[in-house]
């Protein structure tokens, strides 16, 4: 009946797990989803430009 045991613990440490990740998520920066979306959007046209320039340096 040892089986038992190790499912009922695995169940336990899955449940732990799944709750931890859940509360990372959510807390990790205090945004509304409007602010998240600019953010993004900041860092995104950020990342673009980057590339751009990489690939005007490659292209000469």
């Amino acid at each position: 009946m040892t089986r038992g045991n190790q499912r009922e613990l695995a169940r336990q440490k899955n449940a732990k797990k799944q709750t931890d990740m859940g509360k990372g998520k959510r807390n990790e920066d205090g945004l509304s989803a409007a602010a998240r979306k600019q953010r993004d959007a900041e860092i995104m046209q950020q990342k673009q430009k980057k590339a751009n320039e990489k690939s005007e340096t490659k292209s000469k």
